[in-house]
């Protein structure tokens, strides 16, 4: 009998990595962690690369910081709800297709990661940069909801969440009170 799911490969056909490593010494070892559910997301999804979904879905699960800014949210079993049923159902028009929005030029050095989540990656290590830290998940949070177009706040505007205040929240996070 055949297997109703066909076994993934986490390399491509010339033996590279389809998604990248986890050990970025940029980051934290939360956040490490959270790319590493993302990288296996992705694999067992069949998707390429990870995306700002992916990302999203595994702060989300490993981060307390990264929920805290949704603390009082609704519909926040909705967007889990959204996020969960990815590969069976809601995403699946996103497998075999890129998530870059053109809004924002390509990151080609972040390999194993979509355009956008590349960005992401790249921006969330800034951020740290510029408050003298590793990158933690709040910084990656309010990275991935930088741009409109990402699939990480399609999935929140189609959960009913606005992606600005969450943005909002996150951004402001590390900021002193005025």
């Amino acid at each position: 009998m055949q297997p109703r799911i066909p076994g993934q490969s986490a390399h491509e056909p010339d033996g590279r990595p389809r998604v990248p490593p986890d050990d970025d010494v940029r980051l934290s070892a939360e956040l490490a962690a959270v790319v590493s559910g993302a990288r296996r997301r992705a694999v067992r999804d069949g998707d390429r690369q990870i995306d700002t979904a992916h990302l999203l879905h595994s702060l989300l699960e490993s981060d307390p910081e990264v929920r805290s800014v949704f603390d009082g949210e609704p519909r926040l079993a909705r967007l889990m709800g959204y996020l969960v049923q990815r590969s069976i159902g809601y995403g699946l028009r996103w497998q075999g297709s890129v998530e870059d929005s053109g809004a924002v030029p390509a990151v080609t050095g972040v390999e194993g990661y979509s355009p956008l989540a590349g960005g992401a990656m790249e921006d969330a290590c800034a951020r740290a940069g510029r408050r003298g830290g590793p990158v933690l998940g709040i910084d990656l949070l309010a990275a991935i909801l930088v741009d409109p177009e990402a699939r990480a706040v399609e999935v929140l505007d189609r959960a009913g969440i606005d992606a600005n205040l969450v943005f909002v929240r996150a951004d402001s996070h590390f900021r002193p009170a005025v």
